[in-house]
């Protein structure tokens, strides 16, 4: 499970920073960029398996709840951030991949936070 927070982590700051510079330069989002967060998209479902499965064994989380909600969360960012990217063919296509990134990288700290506690 660590691993795997590290390795979405790890590509959402990627995708963000990629999302950054393209913002900067005032370019939209392409084709590329929502295939990385497709990728993106298929570690967390990985993740979501994994998390199940650990449960399903017997792995106790404090706030199950919350822990379940942030994963839903997870996977419903970045499809609709690639939707509204997709529709909005300005730079601000660039800052909302950007910041669905960034909000998927710190629900992942949130994630371990809580399957830490």
């Amino acid at each position: 499970m660590l691993v795997l927070t590290w390795i979405v982590v790890a590509l959402c700051l990627a995708l963000g920073a990629w999302a950054a510079v393209r913002a900067l330069r005032d370019q939209a989002v392409i084709l590329r960029q929502l295939f990385a967060a497709g990728a993106v998209e298929a570690v967390l479902l990985v993740q979501l398996l994994v998390l199940g499965v650990l449960q399903a064994r017997g792995a106790q989380v404090d706030d199950g709840v919350t822990l379940w909600g942030y994963a839903i969360s997870m996977l419903l960012i970045l499809p609709a951030a690639a939707v509204v990217s997709f529709l909005e063919r300005t730079r601000w296509s660039s800052v909302v991949l950007l910041i669905a990134a960034l909000t998927t990288a710190f629900l992942q700290y949130r994630v371990l936070v809580l399957w830490s506690a």
